[in-house]
């Protein structure tokens, strides 16, 4: 009997809850904003947000299958495994309770219920909503075997459904052409779009849903690591050409609302204005259901992934009580509002990205450079310094002073640095020098087994 390996009603279902896990919050309301921002150099802007937006993360579940690993912990112990532990960590507490978890909260209330609620009760119902949507997730995210049925054959649906309405009604009836686009996105628009695609935190969250997808096709039936690398693979490609269109089409959502409004903050609110523009009252309803089914499935896939990731880590603490920290701390800090989150999220993203793109292209090109530990590490160390660098560069202005400054300084002779992409071209010395240093010690340890 040959091996079992998934059909493809169920490749399919597997690639939807795939899908269904990376679409939420920030991939709402991010694509949206760069459309705005771009304008008429749509094109360009859209191509970088989709290479690091949708070509990361494929690149990261396909990272996941090769290397024939169940998640990031086991792909960073080729580093070290110090580094895999705290990386990992590091890895889950941003698209865990940090911050990717938190901002769901905000997004799905700010554009979908704020509308519904009196300001002078929008604090209480913004903590009321918390405590309700982090429960709901909760719920649902205490029987990960569960998972694929919840978010792919259910949630995944409704929310397609929901958004095509208001997408169709955007691409038959333009609101306008765009207007000029922004100083970055005039200057160097590729790249300008590319770091835009970090906030999505998706080349993340590839790495963290790569355990729930081996988990859900071993669950199918499928044993054998090669076929579970092959369908790990197919659900990818099938989530990221999802993912690719609807970004496009969000894009254009955006930079057409300038025919109508004026620029706006973040994408929530021009979301908003162009739902009721289209549908009046009832667009507001829809938009609820859009972005609450956005966020609650997303939620869901997170908790799940801490909750199982952590456990390998600490295997002392059960999966039940930490799924529990990862709903709880997320209400509290849900509460201090979307700026404050995306704020103190944005420096740490442009920190860890660099060290989180370096590990899923070493991974996919083992078969080419092999997995010497001289490669990861080098590679890692000379990125580690630039993208400390590159996150302090994305704090706030009133912090570039005394010390942030003076190292600031230095980092301006990166190539790329004032785009955040100071990472890029140590990343590749790296690459080089950590290849020779493989190469000599192999050499030593084959003429030393001679000897």
């Amino acid at each position: 009997m040959g091996e079992r390996k998934l059909t493809r009603g169920e490749l399919f279902f597997i690639g939807t809850m795939l899908f269904g896990l990376f679409f939420g919050a920030g991939n709402l309301i991010f694509p949206v904003f760069v459309g705005q921002q771009a304008g008429q150099a749509l094109g360009p802007a859209v191509l970088g947000f989709l290479i690091s937006g949708v070509g990361l993360p494929l690149l990261g579940v396909a990272a996941i299958g090769m290397s024939k690993s169940d998640g990031v912990y086991t792909m960073a112990q080729r580093i070290n495994r110090p580094y895999a532990y705290g990386f990992t960590l590091l890895l889950y507490l941003c698209i865990g309770p940090f911050f990717a978890l938190p901002r769901l909260v905000p997004i799905s209330y700010e554009i979908g219920l704020a509308p519904f609620i009196k300001p002078a009760h929008g604090t209480l119902g913004l903590a009321v909503f918390s405590v309700l949507f982090f429960a709901a997730a909760w719920w649902f995210a205490r029987k990960p075997s569960k998972i694929m049925t919840y978010v792919g054959k259910i949630l995944t649906p409704a929310f397609l459904i929901a958004l095509a309405i208001l997408l169709i009604a955007v691409v038959v009836k333009p609101m306008g052409r765009g207007q000029l686009p922004t100083a970055a996105y005039q200057r160097v628009p590729v790249l300008t779009g590319f770091t835009a695609g970090y906030s999505t935190m998706d080349a993340l969250a590839a790495l963290a849903f790569g355990i729930i997808v081996v988990d859900a096709i071993k669950n199918l039936g499928v044993t054998a690591p090669t076929q579970i690398a092959k369908d790990t693979i197919k659900a990818g490609v099938l989530a990221a050409g999802m993912m690719a269109v609807l970004y496009a089409l969000l894009a254009i959502l955006g930079r057409n609302a300038l025919g109508e409004f004026a620029r706006a903050s973040n994408g929530g609110p021009i979301l908003a204005n162009v739902a009721n523009a289209y549908f009046g009252p009832v667009g507001s309803v829809l938009l609820a259901i859009i972005v609450i089914l956005a966020c609650l499935k997303t939620a869901i896939g997170l908790i799940s992934a801490f909750g199982d990731t952590l456990h390998e880590l600490l295997p002392q603490v059960p999966y039940q009580g930490l799924i529990l920290v990862a709903t709880v701390l997320p209400i509290i800090f849900a509460n201090a509002g979307l700026n404050q989150i995306l704020a103190v999220a944005t420096p740490v993203l442009y920190f860890i990205y660099p060290l989180a793109i370096t590990l899923i292209l070493l991974s996919l090109l083992t078969p080419v450079l092999g997995t010497s530990r001289w490669l990861f590490n080098t590679v890692t160390v000379f990125t580690l310094v630039p993208a400390l660098l590159d996150g302090l560069n994305a704090l706030p202005a009133s912090w570039h002073h005394g010390i942030v400054q003076t190292l600031l300084n230095f980092g301006h002779y990166l190539p790329g640095f004032a785009y955040g992409l100071g990472w890029c071209v140590p990343a590749v010395l790296g690459l080089a020098v950590g290849w020779v240093l493989a190469q000599l010690a192999a050499h030593h340890h084959t003429k030393k087994g001679v000897g």
